[in-house]
């Protein structure tokens, strides 16, 4: 499935612009991930489109996510078995399939914490740029700052990939500042 395919099935089924924007982000998020693993472009267009099409039913169908877009929507497109697996895996209490390949894994390390740095990001003039990991930090603390988004998720995430909680979260500042000077997220 092509980039510009992809964004249209996106905006197919979802019409909240702080979903569209999530979405983008999670998308961003793993193709960085994927580049700086040296994936190939294929892996790399996998990873940017599993993070973009995460989410999909979200909107329309919220008790049956994610199940409902893997065998309902992505049948009718081109889809990996891998980014299918991965969609399940990043919910996991919802469809008992857990994260075992490393796509799954860091889609499921950068879906709970995208959401939450821009959460942060919106108490900040401005935004990303300038971004601290001890300020993400200090918020993830406090637990009725952005309280829909699952901290053990987000330390789960971390123990996934491998990484340190500092070193994801810098990770991702990084990309969404830079994502964000080239228009591609909110």
């Amino acid at each position: 499935m092509e980039k510009e395919s992809a964004k249209l099935l996106l905006r197919e089924y979802i019409t909240t612009n702080s979903l569209i924007n999530h979405s983008h982000m999670v998308a961003v998020a793993m193709q960085a991930y994927a580049q700086k693993q040296k994936k190939d472009e294929k892996s790399i267009h996998d990873w940017w489109l599993c993070g973009l099409l995460h989410d999909l039913d979200w909107e329309v169908y919220p008790d049956q996510h994610p199940i409902y877009a893997v065998e309902h929507i992505f049948p009718k497109v081109e889809l990996s078995d891998e980014i299918k697996h991965a969609i399940l895996a990043h919910a996991p209490d919802r469809t008992g399939i857990i994260a075992e390949s490393e796509m799954d894994c860091y889609l499921f390390a950068c879906d709970e914490l995208s959401g939450f740095i821009h959460a942060v990001s919106l108490l900040r003039p401005t935004g990303y740029e300038g971004m601290k990991v001890k300020s993400v930090t200090k918020k993830l603390k406090t637990p009725n700052f952005a309280a829909n988004v699952s901290r053990d998720d987000i330390h789960k995430g971390v123990e996934l990939i491998g990484s340190t909680l500092a070193d994801h979260i810098l990770f991702l500042i990084d990309v969404f500042q830079e994502a964000k000077e080239k228009n591609l997220i909110e």
